[in-house]
């Protein structure tokens, strides 16, 4: 073979190789975009799930102040059922229903977060000068196993400082099932503390409103062979299905066998009207202040 030929077929060679060089290079650059972008979603959906503020948090009130036609102020004061990025939204609708008859809602509900940690945050809710504050707080302190005369003590203690340093009428609801089987041991160790809630409303003599019962007796019959599975895993999905495919929280329950649970902790919007309607009905019986 000549010298020209092994110079073609070197320079051939090397124009393969280089092809191949880039095109690897390309199809590294090209899965490395698709992780970020990946990435970048579920990124965002954990945070629209897990991580965002509610709407109409105490920090957003207080910058905004309660405006000239809000004759009453209301604070939801609880964990994630009324944080509800992961639970229907009953303050939402409250606002949506109540708002344009000048009655402002306060969100101060935060995933996870037990008897202790609302404790710990009362300085933002007596800092909103609510006119009514609910407290809806329990699920947690039962899955994290705080002993029920904790939560007694908790309890009491928020109780009795916001009547101290607020005018606020104050209701407590009871805490939501864990599970739609009443039967199961997560509700048998629930029902204890709901009622404490119950006895503390009745000891400090502010409101009660039974949350649990109201959504309790909307079960299907069906429901008592399902015991609570509430997990990360579980949760995640609901969060998959509600924010990615768009799917209703009513679907997602029934996709997951349930009747009023998405996630046999979160609520449906069936279950969230319940308590959308408990709450407005007290509403209606709270005198609006005179400013």
């Amino acid at each position: 073979m000549d010298a020209d030929a092994i110079g073609c077929r070197t320079v051939h060679e090397i124009t393969m190789r280089f092809h191949t060089y880039r095109e690897n290079i390309m199809a590294i650059a090209v899965a490395l975009i698709l992780l970020l972008l990946l990435a970048g979603g579920l990124g965002f959906l954990m945070y629209l799930a897990f991580r965002r503020r509610p709407t109409g948090s105490p920090k957003k009130f207080r910058a905004r102040g309660r405006g000239p036609d809000a004759h009453t102020v209301m604070v939801a004061f609880g964990d994630s059922i009324t944080h509800a990025t992961l639970s229907a939204d009953w303050v939402g609708t409250l606002r949506d229903r109540l708002g344009p008859d000048g009655y402002a809602f306060v969100n101060a509900g935060l995933n996870g977060h037990t008897s202790a940690d609302l404790l710990r945050r009362l300085d933002e809710v007596v800092a909103c000068h609510p006119d009514a504050v609910t407290i809806m707080v329990g699920t947690n302190d039962v899955r994290n196993g705080v002993p029920l005369a904790q939560f007694r003590a908790n309890l009491e203690t928020i109780t009795s400082r916001l009547l101290a340093r607020t005018t606020a009428r104050i209701a407590l609801l009871s805490a939501t099932p864990l599970g739609e089987n009443l039967t199961g041991q997560a509700n048998r160790t629930l029902a204890d503390y709901n009622a404490v809630v119950k006895q503390t409303a009745e000891r400090t003599g502010v409101d009660y409103l039974p949350v649990h019962e109201g959504i309790a007796e909307h079960f299907g019959p069906g429901a008592t062979a399902s015991q609570f599975a509430f997990g990360f895993g579980l949760a995640f999905r609901v969060a998959v299905r509600h924010y990615l495919f768009r799917r209703s929280l009513d679907d997602i329950t029934r996709g997951n066998g349930l009747t009023m649970l998405t996630d046999h902790l979160h609520l449906s919007d069936r279950a969230g009207m319940v308590v959308a309607d408990l709450v407005a009905n007290w509403l209606c019986r709270v005198p609006a202040p005179t400013r």
